[in-house]
């Protein structure tokens, strides 16, 4: 083989490689600049129901609240974004954000308007379908579909603790403690599983809650918990849990 020969082998090597790195990198352009698109057109979405709205009754104006520290966190994550699952993170934010949005329009008894992507963060996790009370600790905690007096809370689903929590109203934002440390995160885990052991009540489950639930429960079984009427009442999502999302859950 001849020295030109091997010179021009080398040179056409050469040119694949970089080929197929400009290739490479325009690709990473490209989902970098949709991601960020996506993210942003989430988050205009989100601040316009904000600016529209305005609570009426404490159980709309906790949601509208909660919608809008999302739409400030998802505005703090899109300016610090460089990546795209940077960029996916505050998509997350803005779509949670907005589902807060649609519990404040039911809860004003106004449309929710058009039904809203998944969040990644709630996938199999369900939704409360009956209300259900329980009492923890001497206090008694309610939990349903539907806002009212005594649930002002809306929470959209997720895993909390490695715990599967559906959509749903509640009574308090009984999630905000179990992510605590000490004695208030015990109560709040307490309460999850008296709320939604499978030794409570007649309830079916999405795919994966019984194992998350297992594998999250340790010491903390629903079993040894205070009764209450539960009442069944749950539609447990299917699907697995897609996305490893931080944000409040």
């Amino acid at each position: 083989m001849s020295v030109l020969l091997i010179l021009a082998i080398i040179v056409v090597v050469v040119l694949v490689i970089a080929l197929a790195r400009r290739n490479g990198a325009a690709s990473q352009q490209t989902r970098l600049e949709d991601a960020r698109a996506e993210a942003q057109r989430w988050y205009e979405r989100l601040g316009g129901q904000l600016m529209n709205l305005h609570g009426s009754d404490a159980a709309a104006q906790q949601a509208l609240a909660d919608a809008g520290e999302r739409y400030n966190a998802a505005g703090g994550q899109l300016q610090q974004a460089n990546t795209v699952r940077q960029y996916e993170l505050a998509r997350e934010s803005a779509l949670e954000g907005l589902q807060y949005v649609r519990a404040g329009r039911i809860a004003m008894g106004l449309d929710p308007g058009p039904e809203l992507p998944p969040l990644a963060s709630a996938q199999g996790v369900g939704q409360l379908t009956k209300e259900r009370e329980v009492n923890v600790q001497g206090h008694s905690y309610k939990a349903g579909p539907q806002p009212g007096a005594d649930t002002p809370y809306y929470y959209p689903g997720g895993r909390v603790q490695g715990r599967p929590v559906p959509a749903g109203w509640y009574s308090t934002p009984v999630w905000k403690t179990a992510l605590g440390a000490g004695a208030g995160a015990l109560g709040g885990l307490l309460i999850f599983d008296a709320l939604f052991s499978p030794g409570f009540g007649d309830m079916g489950y999405g795919d994966g809650f019984q194992d998350g639930y297992a594998d999250a429960a340790g010491d903390f079984g629903g079993g040894d918990m205070g009764g209450g009427d539960m009442g069944g009442g749950w539609d447990g999502g299917g699907g697995d849990f897609g996305g490893d999302f931080g944000g409040d859950f």
